[in-house]
C-alpha cells in the first residue's frame, strides 16, 4: 500500500503530524508536502470538486439526519419529524411545535425539489447548446467505401 492510502487511513492528524515533521526536518519539504495535501483535497480546502463535492456533501448530510430521525423515534405517518415527541405538558405548544416542523419539512422537500427542477433545466440547456453546436458543424466528407 502506498504511504498516501496509509495516512489516509489514519485520516487528517496523520498528514498534520507529516507537514509537521517534514517542516522540522526540512522546510522545502514540509512546504512540498502542505501544497500537496491542499492540491489533492485532503485538507478538505480548496475548489477540487466544484459543485458535486458539496452536493455529495448535503447528501451525506441528508442521510446522516434521516438516520437521526429513526433514532429518535421515526416520522410518524403524517410526516411529522419527532414521531412519538414526548409532550410538553402543554398541548397547544405541542400542536404549535408539530405544525412548525411539518412546515419546515415541505419546505425543504420543496425546495430540494426546486433544486432538482433547475440542475435539470442546467443540464438540458449545455445538452442543446451541445447538439446546436453539433448540428451546426460543418460534415466532413463521408467515407469512401
Amino acid at each position: 500500500m502506498a504511504i498516501t492510502g496509509k495516512l489516509d487511513e489514519f485520516g487528517n492528524p496523520a498528514w498534520i503530524a507529516l507537514i509537521v515533521l517534514c517542516f522540522m526536518a526540512w522546510w522545502p519539504l514540509g512546504l512540498v508536502i502542505l501544497a500537496f495535501t491542499i492540491w489533492s483535497g485532503r485538507m478538505g480546502c480548496g475548489y477540487h470538486g466544484g459543485h458535486d463535492r458539496w452536493q455529495h456533501k448535503m447528501e451525506r448530510m441528508q442521510r446522516k439526519m434521516d438516520w437521526m430521525r429513526s433514532k429518535m423515534g421515526g416520522a410518524d405517518p403524517s410526516g411529522g419529524f419527532w414521531g412519538h415527541a414526548p409532550s410538553s405538558g402543554n398541548r397547544a405548544f405541542d400542536e404549535y411545535r408539530s405544525e412548525t416542523l411539518k412546515r419546515l419539512e415541505d419546505e425543504q422537500r420543496e425546495f430540494r425539489e426546486f433544486l432538482d427542477r433547475l440542475r435539470f433545466a442546467k443540464d438540458k440547456t449545455e445538452f442543446d447548446a451541445f447538439m446546436a453546436e453539433r448540428r451546426n458543424r460543418p460534415e466532413s466528407a463521408p467515407p469512401q467505401n
